[in-house]
């Protein structure tokens, strides 16, 4: 038996979806954790391209359960049309295939109009689903979960004494439109007629198959980077991103947990506000966007990119406990003449090899970079380590020697098959 954890080990975008997917034939469950529809898995099978925002990214396989873990926020609108959707495409043809813990907290409406207004007044570079606030609403104890959406009288009951506070703040802080009562029961209610039948204790069901030997995949969103105690705070987001959380936000024991596999990029992304070490506002992180595509699959938005960053690497190896990386993406790099790795930050004439905290410090940083020569080459047919050139094999070894970690898995393109793996992770 082994449970694994898979996270991203960057800011996020690092394509976890894939290597979810990927890694989804070993197992038999995958559980989301942490997150909400913020957070974009974009799946490309067959040519077909699937982008999750709150199923787990092993639904595509038939035989397969799949977990919405209580650390999740729902947005049960955005949940149906995920769910309407895949059976269009001939998938999720049995309901039991898909679970949604009881303890999930919901996204309201109210959440979304606070999201936005907020945004206007302190950037942060939300996505505006209201993800922060129903997170604030959990930890202030007036969360409605989805056990209440299945009880029209406790459901009701929130919604009421949640909107008189919630009307007061909109109208009088943030100078926004009120909610009536009305506007948000009957569609809310109907959600709930539309999601009871998915809807179990999974912390309970988990436990059952754990101890009758089924391996589990716990998969979470965003990257460690944007963890909202161990990232570039304030610019992340609004839970715990990091392999610790697996077990809050799905209700299992740690000891449950036997390895942690993290996700990165052969370069570096990030979306929205916050610090970035290694950026390239020039015609090379241009470059990079285009043939990497790094435009968010939930908003669209372009990312920010540059060259692969190992002290943010090694940062995400240490408070997640990364036992094994993937590489991303190593086909974007393709086309270039030269490739840089950050080994350190330059910050005041001094070089430091650690994220500092100060989010100041980390502004004022100058990467310091060792530059390789690149490979001039295509490398999406290439299925084993040694068939790659010798200069993408040297920028690996590199990378591995940099940050003290195995890489077992290195992505050559999008498609599932075009993968190496060098050892299976699970």
């Amino acid at each position: 038996m082994s449970n694994i954890v898979i996270v991203g080990a960057q800011w996020g975008d690092e394509g976890k979806g894939k290597i979810v997917d990927l890694l989804t034939q070993y197992v038999d469950i995958v559980v989301r954790f942490q997150g909400g529809n913020n957070a974009g898995h974009t799946i490309v099978l067959k040519g077909e391209k699937f982008i999750f925002h709150l199923i787990p990214s092993g639904i595509l396989y038939k035989d397969k359960k799949c977990i919405i873990g209580n650390g999740v926020v729902l947005d049960p609108g955005v949940l149906i049309e995920e769910i309407t959707e895949l059976k269009k495409k001939g998938y999720l043809k049995e309901d039991s295939q898909l679970m949604i813990s009881e303890g999930t907290h919901l996204i309201l409406p109210y959440h979304r109009r606070i999201d936005t207004a907020r945004e206007k007044i302190f950037k942060i570079g939300t996505t505006g689903r209201g993800i922060g606030p129903a997170y604030e609403d959990k930890m202030a104890r007036c969360g409605v979960r989805v056990i209440d959406l299945l009880d029209e009288g406790v459901f009701r009951r929130k919604l009421e004494e949640n909107l008189s506070q919630k009307n007061l703040y909109l109208v009088q802080v943030l100078k926004e439109r009120s909610f009536e009562v009305s506007e948000i029961l009957e569609e809310y209610l109907n959600f709930g007629k539309q999601l009871k039948k998915y809807v179990k204790d999974t912390s309970l069901v988990l436990y059952e198959e754990i101890k009758k030997g089924k391996q589990i995949l716990f998969e979470g969103a965003q990257g460690a980077l944007l963890d909202v105690d161990h990232g570039t705070y304030p610019y992340v987001t609004s839970s715990n991103t990091v392999a610790g959380n697996a077990c809050a936000g799905s209700g299992i024991g740690p000891t449950m947990i036997h390895s942690v596999m993290g996700v990165a990029k052969a370069y570096t992304t990030r979306v929205g506000e916050g610090p970035f070490p290694t950026e390239l506002r020039d015609r090379v992180g241009d470059k990079i966007r285009e043939r990497g595509g790094e435009f968010g699959s939930t908003t669209g938005r372009p990312r920010r990119c540059g060259w692969f960053d190992v002290v943010v690497v090694n940062h995400s190896i240490r408070i997640n406990g990364i036992g094994q990386v993937a590489i991303t993406k190593l086909d974007v790099l393709n086309d270039f003449e030269k490739i840089k790795i950050c080994v350190g930050y330059r910050i005041n004439g001094k070089v430091f090899h650690h994220v500092p905290s100060s989010i100041e410090m980390l502004n004022r940083s100058e990467p310091v970079y060792e530059e390789l020569s690149g490979w001039k080459t295509e490398i999406k047919g290439t299925r084993d380590f040694s068939d790659l050139p010798q200069n993408a094999q040297r920028y690996l070894q590199r990378i591995e020697e940099l940050i003290g970690t195995k890489i077992t898995v290195i992505s050559v393109g999008s498609e599932r098959n075009e993968t190496i793996v060098i050892r299976n992770p699970l």
